[in-house]
């Protein structure tokens, strides 16, 4: 039933590639299980109850994947980048309530919906210029490292003028942190598939044993167990709030929340597509229509279900290399973050010195889209670079977007080439030089 549903033989595989394909994959963003809810913590979320969404947010999403874009070996889940946008902009810079933010992100899910069944994602996609599309990528990687620093101590907050310095490094959890990192770093070079949850959870457990349990406690990262039957309660679900969603200014938040995921999920499909052979002779990639309006109702499902923004992830990557073709890879994906629903308390346990490690490694894995970038004309380099500079020094994905596209714009008017620019882009420009004018 499984080969005539997902059509193994024509896509040249069959049920036991899929499944070591799915599982690939899942090894690959497993890590989310610890991350999200550190993350979204601090604006705050309660940790369990994010625990419980992403699993089932991953699930809907995959399932979505799996039997309507059926074709496609792509797993999604809370996507990196706006989970940290929410948890340390949204909520935590900006003051806006949980329940807030995930309207935020339900309306930008919605909005999605409609630009995936209508022209308007082909005009915004094909509009924006490819230098910027890398830079909002890299930007939202040094974003993350910024955090990640912050998060493992590697960096801390000083009242001299260079307002941040080094951490400590006589602190235990800092040096675990740091191996966790390097752990990651090595076992990816040598090809080692989950090379992320592998490193966490062996200096986690390392630091059980090794660090004092005053420490640990203090740490809030003290061993307490590893199976748990009692579910943790669901906080967020249906708690969304769309008063201030819908209010001007919240604008600049669901602006961001949408065009992020939008690029995000075309990047990760095309790239997926390019190594699953589902591109034609053209450049045409097959029913990606298809693959992203399942994106886009996956993020809706999250919203409701109390997660940040749930977009395809390009570790299914690992899964393509191993074979898989189809829509069993996510069904995979899914029934095994199903089956980590009673390992709440192993994953909420982990040091969020380690959970900063992860964070960095990922941040790597965004930041090194820059090399695709065109350095060889600074009116196409400049604005990449000053949104790839601005996220992180800003604190702000939307302020890394809005100064970029407005410098684009300006850069080329005086270097005459004023008619290179589309549409989009002018109202995309006049949007962020409005949003910069009013909320700076």
């Amino acid at each position: 039933m499984m080969d005539k549903y997902f059509k193994y033989r024509e896509h040249k595989t069959n049920f036991k590639t899929e499944i070591r394909g799915g599982t690939a994959t899942f090894l690959t963003m497993a890590y989310i299980l610890a991350l999200n809810p550190m993350i979204l913590s601090a604006g705050g979320f309660d940790k369990g109850s994010v625990f419980l969404a992403t699993i089932i947010a991953t699930a809907i999403g995959c399932g979505i994947m799996a039997f309507w874009a059926r074709s496609w070996p792509v797993a999604l889940s809370s996507g990196m980048g706006l989970n940290g946008f929410i948890g340390f902009v949204v909520c935590g810079a900006l003051g806006y309530s949980p329940a807030e933010a995930l309207g935020a992100v339900f309306v930008a899910g919605v909005l999605f919906v409609i630009a995936s069944v209508t022209p308007l994602r082909a005009w915004i996609i094909n509009s924006i210029p490819k230098s910027l599309k890398l830079g909002i990528g890299a930007g939202i990687g040094m974003f993350l490292a910024v955090i990640g620093f912050q998060i493992m101590g590697l960096s801390v907050n000083d009242d001299s003028p260079t307002l941040i310095k080094l951490g400590s490094l006589k602190d235990l959890f800092v040096l675990f942190g740091l191996a966790a990192l390097v752990t990651m770093i090595v076992l990816d070079r040598l090809n080692v598939k989950g090379s992320i949850i592998i490193s966490m959870v062996f200096w986690t457990a390392a630091s059980w044993i090794f660090i004092p349990a005053e420490a640990q406690n203090a740490n809030f990262s003290a061993f307490q167990g590893v199976f748990s039957l009692s579910l943790p309660e669901m906080k967020h679900f249906m708690t969304f709030d769309l008063s201030k969603a819908l209010s001007a200014g919240m604008m600049t938040v669901v602006f961001t929340l949408f065009f992020v995921d939008i690029f995000d999920s075309m990047g990760t499909l095309v790239s997926v597509a390019n190594v699953a052979g589902k591109t034609d002779n053209k450049g045409k990639v097959k029913d990606i229509d298809k693959a992203l309006l399942a994106d886009s109702v996956a993020t809706v499902a999250g919203a409701m279900v109390g997660t940040s923004t749930v977009t395809s992830y390009v570790e299914s990557g690992a899964g393509v290399k191993e074979g898989g073709r189809t829509g069993m890879v996510p069904l995979v994906v899914g029934v095994l973050f199903i089956f980590c629903i009673f390992l709440s308390p192993l994953f909420l346990a982990i040091p969020k010195q380690v959970d900063g490690a992860a964070l960095i490694f990922v941040a790597l894995l965004f930041v090194k889209n820059i090399v695709d970038i065109d350095w060889k004309d600074i009116s196409e380099t400049a604005p990449a670079i000053i949104c790839m500079l601005a996220m992180p020094l800003t604190y702000s994905i939307s302020n890394g977007i809005a100064l970029a596209f407005v410098g684009y714009a300006l850069i080329k008017i005086f270097t005459g080439k004023f008619s290179s620019i589309s549409p989009a882009m002018w109202v995309v420009a006049v949007l962020s030089g409005i949003n910069l004018a009013i909320y700076s």
